[in-house]
This record gives structure tokens, C-alpha cells and sequence, in this order.
């Protein structure tokens, strides 16, 4: 069992989208985080070291969304999993990345994806 590590509404603005006017323009994206992690060394030493800096790990998501524009959010979500698991420590995680402002010709609150990758499956 593993614990749980959130952190949720890592606000960015990118240029995803399948069409011209989303790359052009850009919109906000919106990203939470789940991290399965465990915190036991951490809470034995009260040392930073042996846990997930969540603040240098928002800064490197919130990069990681911001560039290199894609068509698909199943490719922006992927590409934040991988950087979540870039950390040993991270045994799985739990991404959703919400847009917000999706081009739907209709009335709805959000768009959003959500997927959950664990060590060793990030690319399956």
C-alpha cells in the first residue's frame, strides 16, 4: 500500500488542439496530480530529500504542458505521467488534465482525460 501525494489545479497555457485557432491562440489547461508514494523516510526524518518535492515537480509539469505544441490531450497527459515518474520514488501515478475551454458547440462545465500509469507501464 502506498500513499497518496495530490496536487491539483496546476494551472497552464499552451497551444494544444487539433485545430489551427487552439495552436494559434492557445488556451488554459488545467492539471492535477496524484502521486503513489511513500512517505514513511520522509516523515522518520523530516528531510525533504527523501520525498517528492511537489513544488519542483509542479514547476517541471506545468514546462512539460507548455511546450511543444500536439493535437491531442492523450499526448499532453502522457508526456505529464512520464515526468511524474522521472522520480524513483513515484510507484504510480494518476494524471488528469482538464481543457476547459475545448471548441465544442455546445453547453458543458469541462473537458477532461484521466489516466493512471504505474512504474514500468508509463508507455504500454
Amino acid at each position: 500500500m502506498t500513499d497518496e501525494l495530490a496536487v491539483t489545479g496546476i494551472e497552464c497555457f499552451a497551444h494544444h488542439g487539433v485545430f489551427d485557432f487552439e495552436k494559434r491562440e492557445g488556451q488554459v489547461f488545467v492539471v492535477d496530480l496524484v502521486l503513489g508514494i511513500d512517505t514513511r523516510p520522509a516523515a522518520a526524518s523530516d528531510d525533504l530529500e527523501h520525498t517528492v518535492n511537489y513544488g519542483t515537480l509542479a514547476l517541471d509539469v506545468k514546462a512539460a504542458v507548455e511546450r511543444d505544441p500536439v493535437d491531442l490531450i492523450e499526448t499532453v497527459v502522457q508526456r505529464i505521467a512520464d515526468v511524474c515518474l522521472l522520480d524513483s520514488r513515484v510507484e504510480w501515478t494518476r494524471v488528469t488534465l482538464h481543457k476547459p475551454d475545448a471548441p465544442i458547440d455546445a453547453t458543458y462545465s469541462d473537458v477532461a482525460l484521466t489516466i493512471t500509469r504505474t512504474r514500468g507501464n508509463a508507455h504500454d
